[in-house]
């Protein structure tokens, strides 16, 4: 009785979803990622952390987000694991679903502060739907180049 009562348990937990459920990244991941990639860039060189921001399969890719890899002064990306296509483009003009030119925001606000969040709109990894996403950008100093990564809020 105790086994079968055991297996009924474990069959609800697994119909429900709950035991395979994957939360998403924190904020606090975001940052320490991100610094992460500028320490690799300054030991490593940027070649080597282009190629591990860009591996899918790698350091800079965890839960549902991936580091991100931008140049400020010819304002396009040079790495981003998720979306290839992306890189070499200019992407300063580029707007989310409410006329938010983020990427822009991005390069000012590694400009202004150093550092810093942005909240837009962008789609999750495997998707083309748009949700909420606020990304962390953090400029290496004394360099143009820009990491950045972000979270989604949790679903409902």
């Amino acid at each position: 009785m105790k086994k079968i009562a055991a297996l009924i348990g474990i069959m609800i937990l697994l119909i429900t979803g709950s035991v395979f459920a994957q939360e998403g990244a924190t904020k606090e991941e975001a940052i320490a990622k991100c610094k992460e990639a500028v320490q690799m860039y300054k030991e490593k060189g940027q070649d080597e952390t282009l190629k591990a921001i860009n591996d899918k399969s790698g350091p800079f890719v965890w839960k549902d987000s991936y580091v991100f890899c931008m140049d400020m002064e010819k304002q396009f990306v040079i790495a981003h694991s998720e979306r290839p296509q992306l890189i070499g483009k200019n992407l300063f003009n580029v707007k989310d679903k409410n006329g938010k030119l983020f990427f822009a925001e991005f390069i000012n606000m590694a400009r202004d502060k150093g550092e810093g969040w942005v909240d837009y709109y962008w789609p999750k990894p495997n998707s083309n739907d748009p949700v909420p996403k606020s990304s962390y950008v953090l400029r290496i100093a004394d360099t143009n180049i820009i990491m950045a990564a972000g979270v989604y809020p949790p679903e409902k």
